[in-house]
């Protein structure tokens, strides 16, 4: 998809807070509000805008650990994959889930409300799956940038 100028002024302020209004998008991009709401649903239908979500805070909403969790697969099959993605998907405590080169090959973000929690979700959700090998887990201290914002040039 090619983006003019007003294009990514647009996407900016929807990535910094996509509650303004269409005459405060339009006037950000410099367009009419009809084409501020034509070019978002053009990007909407084009899978460019996949949603417009809340974010919320961790913590405040009793989730007092995150951790980064390392997976080795047993058997690098296609099936083996499949499955593990498939299962992951299911988890809610999963928030993203990478697969990745290297040592390891996923990487999981996931969120607990406590230690008991995880050693509870590592266990019975991870560790006894048939196609993980291993785990290892690297806990967040805390989070130093965090952003969805994708860094667009005009």
């Amino acid at each position: 998809m090619q983006l003019s100028r007003a294009d990514h002024l647009l996407l900016d302020a929807l990535q910094s807070d996509a509650t303004r209004s269409q005459s405060e998008l339009a006037e950000i991009a410099g367009m009419s509000r009809s084409s501020v709401w034509r070019r978002i649903r053009d990007f909407e239908e084009s899978g460019l805008i996949t949603a417009q979500v809340a974010l919320l805070n961790p913590q405040q909403a009793g989730f007092q650990i995150q951790v980064l969790l390392s997976v080795a697969m047993t058997e690098h099959t296609d099936e083996n994959r499949q499955d593990f993605e498939r299962h992951v998907a299911l988890l809610p405590e999963v928030t993203e889930c990478f697969s990745v080169s290297g040592e390891r090959d996923y990487v999981l973000h996931v969120v607990v409300r406590d230690m008991d929690a995880y050693n509870q979700f590592l266990n019975a959700q991870v560790l006894k799956h048939p196609a993980v090998r291993s785990a290892s887990s690297t806990f967040v201290l805390r989070r130093v940038k965090y952003t969805t914002m994708m860094p667009l040039k005009p």
